[in-house]
């Protein structure tokens, strides 16, 4: 098993960057597919992006292709989501997500983090 925890969400100007990281502990992160989540207020939790348990491939919502960039450092049990060109749309508690299984299935999760909040101000 293993227990997550996501940090370096805040506020931001629409334009602006952020990077979120989550850190892994109890269980290598090379086991895992990795990927985030967010859930804006209302609204379901929605994939966002995902890479592979060497990090060689990855995949991305529509929303954030070219924006978003999702990186691991397996070293370090720790995985990455660059972020820039924000816009208010990006506005959402954004959760770390792990699984066993491949990273082309988006909808499996096995293990969440507890989520960091992200706002973009316009």
């Amino acid at each position: 098993q293993v227990q997550l925890v996501e940090s370096g969400g805040g506020l931001v100007q629409a334009g602006g960057s952020l990077r979120l990281s989550c850190a892994a502990s109890g269980r290598s992160l090379s086991s895992y597919v990795m990927g985030w989540r967010r859930q804006a207020p209302g609204k379901e939790r929605d994939f966002v992006a995902a890479i592979s348990r060497g990090g060689s491939a990855t995949s991305y919502a529509d929303s954030v292709k070219g924006r978003f960039t999702i990186s691991r450092d397996n070293a370090k049990n720790t995985v990455y989501l660059q972020m820039n060109s924000l816009k208010p749309e990006d506005t959402a508690v954004y959760y770390c997500a792990a699984h066993e299984g491949s990273v082309r299935d988006i909808s499996r999760v096995d293990y969440w983090g507890q989520g960091t909040q992200v706002t973009v101000s316009s």
